[in-house]
């Protein structure tokens, strides 16, 4: 049940992403092209599936509003992924199984493709045919911009570049994968419940699990980086540590990095004691996050 939910929800942010991004025969500058490139066919979509589960958990699925908030995300996720890549940041040459977008396109369309897809993701939520309520677009707008933004996503990136040769500290590396990974989770999570209705305790609850999911998740894409080969990860295998980039393997080790994901799955599935059976995709997706081979 919880696999075919999986490929549902990646079946619909695909569609999603597809309407929203049109080909065009007309575009001579390969921005649209690199946009699609980078965002269209690929990728686990666990910000998509975290937000359809997160209405899903309230009995809420409008599916124009939601496939919208899931395409947003993906939109923002993709812009981020294209611009660790490039020589100035990461440096990567490979993701999702192919080369990056600055390889595909060249540095100069790929930082364009990036911005593109940033601002593509808040006109879709700010549509005039996505029917929801003027306040609630005005509410996951600022949801997602503050995930994206200097107290989200592009600190966290930034807290990275200059942790590049340094050792820190657990929770400098923590509050470091908050932002730089665990802003969007959260966002997409908190999103789906904000147009399902949630209150304020239940939105509480759901950051909490957000959070620990977040960061369960960099934990695992640590350990993944050392235990699985490049061919199964899509991207480099080992990149943090040719960087000399702090990771919880180099601070914990394999084995306490391994626990460390499993006590944050525990806590994930804590803050969802107060939900019931129609939250069981959340609590699935957090084992799912600790699991996982790529």
């Amino acid at each position: 049940m919880f696999q075919q939910f999986l490929k549902t929800s990646r079946a619909r942010v695909e569609r999603a992403l597809d309407i929203w991004l049109p080909a065009t025969t007309q575009d001579d500058t390969q921005l649209i092209s690199a946009m699609r490139y980078s965002a269209c066919g690929g990728g686990k979509r666990v910000r998509a599936v975290l937000a359809y589960a997160s209405a899903e958990a309230f009995g809420f699925d409008n599916e124009d509003a939601l496939d919208a908030i899931a395409a947003s995300l993906e939109c923002v996720h993709a812009y981020s992924l294209i611009h660790d890549d490039l020589p100035s940041m990461d440096d990567d040459d490979l993701r999702r199984g192919k080369p990056s977008c600055h390889i595909a396109f060249g540095e100069a369309i790929a930082i364009l493709a990036g911005d593109a897809l940033q601002t593509r993701a808040f006109e879709i939520l700010t549509s005039p045919e996505l029917d929801i309520a003027p306040e609630l677009k005005v509410r996951l707008v600022q949801e997602l911009a503050n995930a994206s933004g200097a107290s989200g996503m592009v600190i966290g990136q930034a807290i990275d570049l200059t942790a590049t040769n340094r050792t820190l500290t657990q929770p400098q590396l923590e509050r470091m994968h908050l932002c730089k990974t665990g802003a969007l989770i959260s966002a997409a999570v908190r999103m789906g419940a904000i147009v399902a209705g949630a209150n304020d305790e239940q939105l509480a609850n759901l950051s909490r699990y957000a959070q620990t999911v977040g960061l369960a998740f960099q934990v695992q894409d640590d350990v993944l980086d050392v235990t699985t080969e490049t061919s199964v990860l899509g991207k480099p295998k080992g990149a943090d540590a040719a960087l000399n980039k702090p990771t919880f393997v180099s601070l914990l080790g394999l084995e306490a990095a391994q626990s460390f994901a499993k006590e944050l799955h525990n806590q994930a599935l804590n803050s969802l004691s107060s939900f019931d059976y129609r939250a069981d995709h959340l609590r699935n997706l957090s084992g799912y996050i600790v699991n996982r081979s790529n």
